[in-house]
């Protein structure tokens, strides 16, 4: 009997420990399964994805092409061949979603987005106030606001300037190869090949900025300081237009390259930059213009690799101020990400927060850069935004898209609402309908093959007579880039860097020999600029000390250091 027992209990002992491995074999065998399944699910849907990139790619493509046809269908169709005004240019000639007509005049709607900025707004049906505000946000720029873009289409007929480059050649290169070694680094500090870049340097895509100067001419002729700063928002947000299909790099400038732009025959600015600093880099900014401001700025870019994207930093002020009035409004850069650097089609997302303040008024400007996110409902690159005066008080509601159009709201009534997804309390703005300040002109004819440049960008690197021997026009390999010689690009960009580097070298090894000796070393200055202590932000800053324009009156650039 107990034999018995005994082989019965080791029977069940042998079933008990088989037991775990039959589950354990039932579960590889499953999850080998499931894994085949999910994996032929992963590969189905990055097939999916790469079919909805070329087909997104394809779409945008045709409806670009449809969009600039659309565009210039009316300047086809015209009677006169003359050239529209700047700010027909900028696609006023169209209704605009959201404009007084007399349909949708009295129409109330309620803007709930989920993810605005803290305040809902609503459109008001007073007549008369309408009135009002069409009448103030378009007589307060005094007389005929289309005088002296009349003045300008008739000087620049006199003076045509290029609408066209050659088209850029079709090289392949593999990114990877080169960044691969280069995550955490400083951009400035990557030897990058011309096939990266754009044939413009650092210095004209900052003077780029001008491309809407219209907009500040329109804010010196305001009466209202808060309209005026209306106009400054969207001049502030007009600069991020030009980047939307500006993926590729502009030349990191040499230390001493200036750039200027002289457009006071025609629109009554003129423009100086100058790299007055080059680890970190740093280039300072200087316009004036006689139609009533002057903007400087010194801007110094950051930037990171971070392996799927790349941020760029934009670090420092940017000053403009009215001769008129005195008012003198300083804000700043929001960051650029570019997204897609190893895998997919590059793109650049703006975002941050910008804050314009007049510090004679005290009236603020909060400007909010919404980042692109897969989830959100909201517009892409939407801008949205409050003009504030000194009080607290909300005045105006602007509000559009980076790479588009900005428009403005006069507020007429504000209560508090309800909680927002965050549990924050908004508050609900009662408006006039919107008006238009800002549109972005339309590409020209074959941007696509010529780096996606606007109107103003393919004049920037125009062979000009009479600019300084540091001027940007005059660099080689950029020269040669735009050539669609890049082959010979890339050595003399070598050249450069490398003469640049031994100038460095140079100037270390004085300094080193000023040290020893017990003698002050006073290292590099720049030639056009000074640095000076910012009586309003206190921060420490290079501006324009004057010269430049009298040296080129003269011809007498013996001043100027033989960089290139």
């Amino acid at each position: 009997m107990c034999c018995l027992y005994g082989e019965v209990g080791g029977r069940l002992e042998a079933r008990a420990a088989e037991a775990p491995l039959e589950a354990c074999r039932d579960f590889l065998d499953l999850a080998e399964t499931h894994s085949r399944r999910w994996q032929r699910a992963l590969q189905h849907e990055r097939e999916q994805r790469i079919r909805l990139e070329e087909t997104i790619e394809q779409l945008a493509k045709q409806h670009n092409s449809l969009e600039r046809a659309w565009r210039e269908a009316p300047a086809l169709s015209a009677s006169t061949p003359t050239a529209p005004a700047p700010e027909k240019a900028a696609g006023s000639e169209r209704p605009q979603k959201g404009e007084a007509s007399d349909e949708d005049e009295d129409t109330e709607y309620f803007d709930a987005m989920e993810d605005s900025p803290a305040f809902i707004t609503v459109t008001a049906t007073d007549h008369t106030q309408h009135r009002r505000s069409v009448s103030n946000l378009s007589g307060a720029s005094g007389g005929q606001p289309n005088d002296w873009h009349q003045e300008d289409n008739e000087v620049q007929l006199r003076r045509r300037r290029r609408s066209r480059i050659p088209d850029k050649p079709n090289y392949s290169l593999n990114l990877w190869s080169i960044m691969k070694n280069c995550i955490g680094k400083e951009l400035s500090k990557i030897p990058m090949p011309v096939n990266f870049n754009e044939p413009l340097s650092m210095l004209q895509r900052l003077t780029e900025d001008l491309e809407y100067h219209e907009l500040l001419d329109k804010a010196a002729r305001c009466e209202s300081s808060l309209e005026q700063l209306c106009y400054v928002a969207a001049f502030s947000v007009s600069s991020y237009s030009t980047t939307v299909h500006r993926t590729a790099k502009p030349f990191n400038p040499l230390l001493g390259e200036t750039y200027e732009l002289d457009r006071m025959d025609e629109y009554g600015y003129r423009s100086l930059c100058e790299q007055v600093s080059h680890h970190p880099p740093a280039a300072a900014h200087h316009v004036f213009s006689r139609r009533g401001w002057t903007l400087w700025q010194e801007i110094t870019i950051a930037s990171k690799f971070r392996g799927k994207y790349l941020s760029i930093m934009p670090l420092g002020a940017i000053h403009l101020q009215f001769h008129s009035t005195g008012n003198h409004f300083v804000w700043r850069k929001v960051t650029s990400t570019v997204h897609n650097i190893i895998v997919g089609k590059l793109w650049i997302d703006q975002s941050g927060d910008i804050d314009i303040v007049n510090h004679r008024t005290k009236e603020t400007c909060q400007l909010k850069f919404s980042p692109y996110s897969y989830f959100s409902r909201d517009v892409p690159r939407k801008v949205t935004g409050v003009v504030t005066d000194s009080e607290g008080q909300a005045h105006y509601i602007l509000s559009g898209t980076w790479d588009d159009k900005i428009e403005c709201s006069k507020i007429v009534q504000s209560s508090r609402g309800g909680s927002g997804s965050e549990g924050k309390q908004k508050t609900v703005y009662q408006t006039l309908s919107p008006k238009l300040l800002w549109k972005k002109y339309p590409l020209p004819e074959n941007a696509e093959n010529m780096y996606y440049f606007s109107s103003l960008a393919l004049t920037l690197n125009e062979p000009e007579e009479g600019v300084g021997p540091t001027d940007s026009r005059l660099r080689p390999d950029q020269r040669l880039m735009e050539a669609g010689r890049w082959d010979e690009a890339n050595v003399e960009k070598q050249r450069l860097e490398e003469k640049q580097r031994a100038v460095r070298r140079r100037r270390e090894a004085e300094a080193s020999d000023a040290l020893e000796e017990g003698r002050e070393y006073e290292g590099y200055q720049p030639l056009w600029f000074h640095k000076r202590i910012d009586a309003i932000t206190g921060e420490s800053s290079f501006v324009y000390k004057g010269g430049y324009w009298e040296a080129k009156e003269r011809q007498d650039w013996s001043l100027c250091p033989e960089i290139f």
